[in-house]
């Protein structure tokens, strides 16, 4: 396996006015910048690492060179920065150096396009003497998989820092998850946030582009932040979507499905810990899948929101893993030998013995999430909180970003996880991925 640490630049003397920076490298780090810059150094320092990356723009540079320097102060043998062009954010070249508010005003329609469709933004340039149609984000998407394709042979299981751009980093993202350059607008980075991917080999050794793992998108944690902020002008609501906590047949590696198993103490600590971590967040409903395990989980998280309202849905139960249930992966080997290296492959291709396919699971949980969202907007509610499990988390995170369930496996969920989805234009808007797979530190 290999493994990538995605890190985006702190906060700049451009991201504070708000103005487009893209190719321009005239804004640098500010000292909120510079001191959440050592905060990722000190949060990655025990990790060793093979490869160091970063774009040649100074607000990217000056992050990695903070943070390659807290390397050095806790580790030896830091390799050096590598400097590359395909780390270089979008170029936008008839924005870059106006503020976001300009660019509204005096590109309306180019400027719906970049929040709806960015895929679809084109800017008419001049190269020479002759006028050409310049795609902005279909040229970062080809500019992140042509990093793929340079980097990831160099090294096959080894552990890559790369430091760069919200949307260079959004489309790395996209590229490697095969999620559709038109999706970008639903994915954020905040400044210094971290990301890890995990790509993993195929059967004969190799590393495989196609398939690798979100292990974590968009963490803040280690800067204090709560939660991702909310965008400007957010109107809409966010979706607060946990794991259950761990059970006993979690911890034995079983499979569970829909046998009725409750959390063990271990399960009841992780609860308690998001209870803390949602004690000040305010919570407007809560929906939870019917099965102890996740209902346990949203009783301990709702203990300091006694007056919210616990829905329990039978929509968002576990799949039917029928006959596996109760078996560990070796069990279910000796009995149903190859069908766990099919499920881990081909998820969309199987139907346990005596249980559910995917799809099935994926209609219901579709189902109960769209009625979810429209009792959110049309009671007007600001925030909900979704207790489910790992299947139904890894639909749903599927089914926002256009993926389908032949991807299913690209989203990691741990026990007590927390995702965060925002729909800040409302009903009719996009929704925006704040975070995945985030596990709450005590």
């Amino acid at each position: 396996m290999t493994r990538v640490i995605i890190v985006r630049h702190g906060q700049s003397t451009y991201n504070t006015v708000r103005r487009i920076q893209g190719h321009l490298d005239e804004s640098e780090l500010t000292q909120k910048g510079r001191n959440d810059a050592l905060t990722v150094g000190r949060a990655i320092s025990s990790i060793s690492f093979d490869a160091i990356y970063c774009s040649p723009l100074k607000r990217a540079k000056q992050t990695a060179e903070i943070i390659h320097h807290q390397l050095n102060a806790n580790l030896e043998n830091i390799p050096p920065l590598q400097i590359t062009d395909k780390l270089k954010e979008i170029h936008l070249p008839l924005w870059e150096g106006m503020l976001s508010s300009e660019v509204k005003e005096k590109f309306p329609e180019e400027h719906k396009i970049w929040q709806e469709n960015p895929d679809k933004l084109r800017m008419l340039i001049l190269d020479g003497e002759t006028t050409v149609e310049y795609f902005p984000v279909l040229e970062l998407y080809k500019q992140a998989t042509e990093f793929w394709q340079e980097i990831l042979p160099q090294h096959q299981n080894q552990t890559i820092l790369v430091v760069a751009h919200s949307c260079i980093n959004r489309c790395l993202i996209q590229a490697a998850n095969n999620i559709y350059p038109g999706y970008m607008q639903y994915l954020h980075q905040s400044n210094c946030c971290i990301n890890i991917l995990n790509f993993t080999e195929n059967s004969n050794g190799n590393l495989n582009p196609e398939k690798v793992e979100i292990e974590s998108f968009n963490q803040t944690q280690h800067m204090g932040e709560l939660l991702p902020s909310l965008r400007p002008n957010h109107q809409g609501i966010r979706l607060l979507l946990v794991r259950h906590g761990e059970t006993d047949w979690n911890q034995q590696n079983k499979y569970q499905g829909q046998t009725d198993i409750p959390l063990n103490e271990n399960g009841k600590l992780q609860s308690q810990k998001v209870a803390e971590f949602f004690k000040d967040v305010s919570i407007d409903k809560t929906f939870s899948s019917s099965l102890l395990r996740a209902k346990e989980t949203a009783e301990i998280i709702l203990q300091h929101h006694p007056s919210v309202n616990l829905e329990l849905n039978d929509g968002f139960k576990e799949i039917i893993h029928g006959l596996w249930e109760g078996k560990a992966e070796t069990e279910i080997e000796q009995e149903f030998p190859g069908a766990l290296q099919q499920w881990y492959e081909t998820p969309e291709q199987v139907k346990m013995p005596n249980g559910e396919s995917l799809q099935q699971v994926w209609q219901r949980t579709i189902e109960v999430y769209e009625s979810i969202l429209d009792t959110g907007f049309t009671n007007n509610l600001n925030t909900i909180l979704i207790v489910a499990h790992g299947v139904t988390n890894q639909i749903l995170l599927c089914h926002i970003l256009g993926l389908s369930s032949e991807y299913f496996w690209n989203f990691r969920q741990s026990n007590c996880c927390l995702n965060v989805i925002d729909y800040p234009k409302g009903k009719n808007g996009s929704p925006v991925v704040q975070a995945i797979n985030i596990k709450v530190k005590g």
